[in-house]
């Protein structure tokens, strides 16, 4: 185990680990105000360019199971490298890019990189650190994680505006390579490998159980939720999917082991980061949209508008961190809830005459609710674990995260879309004088409301699941090593 190693310099292994987390995060939240001009570019449909955001999740999504098994055969310095190394190639693919579907294709190796990065680290934080120090280590990781986000906004609007779209992805390259001239130096392995042989049936039915629910839900917002074949990816996906979890539970080595769902604190913590996910990434697709498309802000203006309520989450993760160490995970989780909450009903009735300033104050409290929340729910959740199912347990956490995010992106999108489409109409049939600008400007703001309504409901529904959680969970209890 990592505590009977010596020599081992945590704070240098720390700052390799968050400097490609840090890489990883910002590659996969910089497009999100690029889109509105990527299709201009590439001459594209939106049900077309989403794809560039719906890819990275397929991609995530479907190998982040396959992660718990990569951390047992290889070494905590052959996956960093590895994943650094797939991120700088994809970056490359992108920054050439001559065609959409080369674009396309070096988004997806981005996100292999991506996919083993995040759930690496936990679980190099899970073997490092014990359950009573995590929560401050997990808060530095937080700022990394967020930090990025908070800047990709504003720096992908001031890019696109005044350099290029190439640089989105070309600016990543030099800095990739550093990460990993650094791992190659610093980096060490933190548990033993083993000879662990890979059930090709259960990567099958994960890659096609998850892909396909995924690929779904994803479509839906530009299918509709009536097309056959979102019903019938969904279906597939579900069904296969719940093959996948029955060989879990039958199997002596199971690929993903779904025995951390025995584990009470483990089980809750999960449920809440589905619905705090879903808030989370449709929040960071709806208000771009209700910005650019319904008010008329530019890329620029709109990361602005992003910038102070994650740079504000970002300095108050380490905080956070301390804090749950110090109080446990409930009243940090009803705390943050309630700030949510309140960031969702201040904008469920969105106007013309919405200011810029209170939207940006809104955001604000948005996350400053998420600080006390994002990072101390996966620490929360990994600590009610035994050692032996720690990787088991970050890849559950990554897995289910990239399925919430593309869920809640999808249903609220589909939301936005069809009040959108009602509005419209009506706007048209009460005023046949209005404009077409200002019936899709109009739609837009109204649509957005709704559909921010829906997740004020998310919100409270999460609330309600911490009235679950133990006040304090006896958390030294379950964390006894136990050698594998």
């Amino acid at each position: 185990m990592i505590e009977e190693k010596e020599g081992i310099n945590k704070k240098i292994l720390l700052i390799v680990l968050i400097s490609g987390c840090f890489l990883s995060t910002l590659n996969q939240t910089l497009l999100n105000v690029a889109f509105s001009d990527l299709m201009v570019i590439f001459n594209v449909s939106a049900a077309t360019v989403q794809w560039l955001a719906t890819g990275f999740l397929l991609v995530n999504g479907v190998l982040v199971p396959v992660t718990a098994f990569l951390m047992k055969r290889f070494t905590t310095r052959q996956l960093f490298i590895s994943s650094m190394l797939f991120l700088f190639a994809g970056s490359m693919i992108c920054g050439f890019a001559m065609n959409f579907g080369m674009l396309l294709t070096g988004r997806m190796i981005q996100a292999v990189g991506a996919g083993i990065i995040i759930p690496l680290m936990m679980s190099v934080i899970f073997y490092m650190y014990p359950a009573e120090k995590r929560g401050s280590v997990m808060g530095i990781i937080g700022f990394a994680i967020i930090f990025a986000p908070a800047i990709a906004p504003t720096l992908s609007g001031f890019l696109i505006e005044y350099v290029s779209w190439r640089w989105l992805f070309l600016g990543l390259a030099p800095f990739s390579l550093l990460v990993i001239v650094l791992s190659v130096k610093y980096l060490v392995n933190v548990s033993e490998t083993s000879k662990a042989k890979l059930d090709i049936a259960s990567v099958l039915l994960s890659t096609i159980g998850f892909g396909a629910v995924l690929f779904g839900f994803s479509t839906a917002g530009s299918r509709g939720w009536d097309d056959p074949v979102v019903l019938s990816s969904i279906m597939i996906g579900i069904v296969i999917t719940a093959l996948f979890c029955f060989r879990q539970i039958k199997s002596v080595d199971p690929l993903l082991n779904l025995s951390v769902f025995t584990y009470k604190m483990f089980t809750i913590t999960t449920l809440i980061n589905v619905l705090v996910t879903m808030i989370m990434y449709a929040d960071l697709i709806l208000l771009p949209i209700y910005l650019q498309t319904g008010r008329g802000f530019t890329a620029l203006e709109a990361g602005l508008l992003l910038l102070p309520g994650a740079v504000i989450n970002a300095f108050l993760s380490p905080v956070t961190g301390r804090m749950f160490d110090k109080y446990g995970a409930k009243p940090l989780f009803i705390t943050g809830l309630i700030f949510i909450i309140i960031s969702m009903w201040a904008v469920t009735d969105l106007s013309e005459s919405t200011t810029y300033l209170f939207l940006m104050i809104r955001t604000i409290v948005l996350r400053i609710g998420l600080s006390f929340i994002t990072m101390p729910l996966n620490t929360a959740g990994l600590n009610a674990l035994p050692r032996h199912l720690g990787t088991h347990g970050s890849a559950v956490n990554n897995t289910v995260r990239q399925l919430a995010g593309a869920i809640g992106t999808a249903v609220v999108v589909t939301v936005y879309s069809t009040q959108a489409a009602s509005y419209a109409t009506t706007i048209e049939n009460e005023n046949s004088q209005i404009s077409s600008d200002q019936v899709i400007s109009l739609s837009s703001i109204f649509s957005s409301a709704d559909a921010y309504q829906f997740m004020l409901i998310i919100a409270f529904a999460a609330l309600v699941l911490t009235l679950f959680i133990p006040k304090k969970p006896k958390e030294k209890e379950v964390t006894i090593p136990i050698e594998t």
